[in-house]
């Protein structure tokens, strides 16, 4: 094993009970972790947080795994120390992180984050850490929606949501990847988002006919795939946009009892996918090419995420409110 900084605490938040975000986060000094065989020990610089991380803490589908928890699957730092010593090398290599705290207790809302060596991925040298915070699920489901069904080049894809950090990932990876792409909004601030993304067309979710321009912009042949942040809401639209065969993936929902009433023969005579995209059960052959295609496009300067809040460690409550409330358009982020 490497040597290890002699610091015996980390500062980190974490909850012990389920429940609202001012209620239940707290910040305190903890033992530093130490890595095992096969893992990784991360200074971590920047904390990702998603939607996951607050259903997590709210009990959405399950209640508390562990006693205690240091929430957050994604973030980006540097290597410090490892569990093999073959792996030596890797200390002090700037990485991104993700999944850090499915299946643990300890996710990256800390100074330091322990995970399995390929969980934390080489961070392109032209990549902030901020950005390195922002890929983990976003891109990596952005990926699996888009590509789970053959390469894009030339085909036409439709983002549902395309301001949100699933979508703007998507809209980010399709255009470096040679796709046309629609992307739907609600307003004319995620609408600012999607273009700088780099959308081809952008739609008014709420008063544009999405249908309609999109076939009149694809000559009627419609989208080969649609990336969609609320399938049970936007089904007769994505069925009406599709091409033969097309692929339809979904990856979020609003409630965990959710169900789709699905159009059996609309969706026979397209011939269609309906793809349901959970990323921390997706195969880790798929994440491995993932990763690859993320880093590639990360290396071409063709990400740029859009960051919508940034916090310091202590008021990591109030951004999960933001990021609860919907108030924040772009990536929610945790300085540490």
């Amino acid at each position: 094993m490497s040597s290890m900084p002699e610091k015996k605490s980390m500062k980190a938040a974490f909850y012990e009970r389920q429940g609202p975000a001012h209620e239940v986060l707290c910040v305190a000094e903890l033992p530093d972790p130490r890595p095992g065989p096969g893992e990784v020990r991360v200074r971590v610089h920047v904390s990702g947080l998603n939607p996951t991380d607050l259903k997590a803490r709210t009990g959405f589908s399950s209640a508390m795994p562990y006693p205690r928890i240091i929430p957050h699957q994604d973030g980006a730092g540097v290597i410090d120390a490892v569990g093999d010593p073959n792996e030596a090398g890797r200390v002090g290599q700037r990485v991104w992180i993700f999944e850090a705290q499915y299946g643990r207790p300890a996710g990256t809302a800390a100074d330091y984050v322990v995970v399995p060596s390929a969980q934390a991925v080489p961070l392109p040298d032209n990549a902030s850490f901020e950005v390195g915070a922002s890929l983990g699920i976003p891109a990596l489901t952005a990926h699996r929606c888009l590509f789970a069904d053959g390469d894009i080049r030339g085909k036409n894809v439709l983002v549902q949501g395309g301001a949100g950090v699933v979508g703007t990932a998507a809209i980010l990876l399709a255009k470096w990847a040679g796709a046309w792409v629609a992307a739907t909004v609600m307003n004319e601030a995620q609408a600012t988002v999607a273009r700088a993304a780099g959308a081809d067309l952008v739609l008014d979710r709420l008063n544009d006919d999405v249908a309609t321009a999109i076939k009149a912009r694809t000559g009627n042949a419609g989208v080969d795939r649609i990336v969609d942040v609320n399938v049970k809401a936007n089904l007769d639209i994505d069925m009406a946009c599709l091409a033969p065969g097309g692929v339809i993936s979904s990856y979020a929902m609003s409630h965990a009892d959710d169900a789709l009433a699905l159009p059996l023969l609309s969706a026979m005579m397209h011939g269609c996918v309906l793809r349901f995209v959970f990323i921390y059960t997706v195969p880790m052959a798929a994440k491995i090419q993932a990763i690859r295609d993320i880093n590639a496009c990360l290396a071409s300067g063709d990400y740029a995420p859009h960051i919508g809040m940034k916090v310091e460690l202590d008021k990591i409550a109030d951004a999960h409110v933001a990021l609860e409330s919907a108030s924040v358009v772009g990536k929610v982020l945790v300085a540490l």
